[in-house]
């Protein structure tokens, strides 16, 4: 079902329901020839992705939520999460929505794995500049981030990852999944490194903030960061120094990252445009 919405206090109210859930706001026009053509497929795709919210703005009978969202062509499609634009899609094109809607489902573990007001970063990592040294080659950073498998350590007990964004955000959180003997302990965190940390100079140098894991941060509860430090990240570069039992190997199941992508929207923030409501753009 595309529920039909014509005033930011409506689209305010659908995000607070939706929560970490995907939201997908079509903005459209009934003399829009590519809008009229797409729709049966924008039902369709509401139907195949249920734990998604589909909404429709009609342009002309909400101007207000078009003109705040800068949308100029119709179609347009927006996407949130947590409240906060994820991403957006010019035009009428059905395989390149239906890959955006799959880019940002999720799961719903995914969905647990929010903290209140951000999203899990795992959209906005550019996994082809990710880097991390010392790693098995069979269980490797990649393989964690595509949730294809663990990271393992290979010679020691150290780590040193780095993971970069595809635009700069706001880092919150951190969550980790890690076995209580080999998991992570100690960690040093930087931002924004020109190019990676070496061993020595990780150990030398002063980090944007230390961490010391408990066992029980190891069963993926977050970790809050300093957050005024971690506000325009390009990167950050995880150095782990030793795990809980300095065993040889040091293993992560998952890594969560959550925080908001700089470009958000602010739901308070809207304001009538010029003219009375209901007026055609």
């Amino acid at each position: 079902m595309v529920k039909e919405i014509t005033e930011p206090s409506q689209l305010q109210a659908e995000l607070n329901v939706a929560g970490p859930k995907l939201v997908v706001v079509d903005f459209t026009a009934s003399w829009c020839g590519p809008c009229q053509r797409i729709a049966p497929f924008v039902d369709e795709l509401s139907r195949k992705y249920t734990r998604a919210v589909f909404l429709k703005v009609d342009v002309d009978a909400g101007p207000d939520l078009a003109q705040a969202h800068n949308v100029s062509a119709m179609p347009t499609f927006i996407f949130f999460k947590n409240k906060v634009v994820i991403d957006r899609l010019q035009g009428a094109n059905p395989q390149s929505l239906e890959e955006k809607v799959r880019k940002f489902y999720g799961s719903e573990d995914e969905e647990e794995d929010v903290v209140n007001g951000h999203v899990d970063l795992a959209s906005f990592i550019s996994k082809n500049d990710c880097e991390c040294l010392n790693e098995s080659d069979q269980h490797s950073l990649l393989n964690l981030l595509e949730k294809k498998g663990h990271l393992e350590s290979d010679c020691d007990e150290q780590l040193i990852i780095v993971v970069s964004f595809n635009q700069p955000i706001k880092l919150h959180s951190i969550k980790i999944k890690a076995p209580l003997d080999s998991g992570p302990k100690d960690l040093k965190l930087y931002i924004n490194q020109p190019k990676t940390l070496d061993f020595d100079s990780a150990e030398s140098s002063q980090a944007t903030q230390v961490i010391s894991l408990s066992p029980k941060d190891l069963e993926g509860n977050p970790v809050n960061l300093r957050f005024v430090k971690f506000q325009n990240l390009q990167n950050l570069t995880m150095f782990v120094k030793n795990n809980q039992e300095d065993t040889d190997i040091t293993k992560i199941e998952q890594l969560s990252l959550i925080g908001s992508p700089i470009n958000t929207t602010n739901m308070t923030d809207f304001k009538r445009v010029a003219g009375k409501k209901g007026e055609a753009h």
